[in-house]
């Protein structure tokens, strides 16, 4: 995992950065991460064309393009490690496709009443809205 930044009460922002961290969140927030983490990862690497680019740097370019093109998986944890919310954000290569942001807490509930202002202040750092009414899936009317 890679630091993104630090939230509030000594909680900090990591990002997801391979299939196994992915499974751990999976594993220990009781969500399908994982899932969504494999299916965006090879939907970025079907995308790749390595047209034009020389047979040995296709592989570099395309772990590249991956990390560009799939969409941000972060984890906010305490500060003993503990996985406390888990968001899904836009990917960094701009793209045509409307992509809605979500986060969750553990087992998908409500993660907003306990970590809104860590969820806000990732929003503020990512420069984008991560608002409950956009980004919560499983709200209740």
């Amino acid at each position: 995992m890679r630091f993104v930044c630090d939230a509030a009460d000594g909680q900090s922002w990591f990002q997801i950065e391979t299939e196994a961290e992915a499974a751990e969140e999976s594993r220990l927030m009781g969500h399908a991460v994982e899932k969504h983490y494999r299916r965006a990862q090879d939907a970025a690497a079907h995308s790749f064309s390595p047209d034009g680019i020389p047979f040995i740097e296709q592989e570099i370019r395309r772990a590249t393009h991956v990390r560009r093109a799939m969409p941000r998986f972060l984890t906010l944890r305490d500060n003993e490690g503990t996985p406390l919310v888990t968001a899904m954000l836009p990917p960094l290569q701009p793209s045509d496709l409307v992509f809605r942001p979500i986060v969750v807490g553990q087992d998908n509930r409500d993660p907003y009443p306990a970590h809104g202002d860590s969820i806000g202040i990732l929003a503020r750092h990512v420069r984008t809205t991560l608002d409950r009414a956009s980004c919560y899936p499983y709200r209740r009317a």
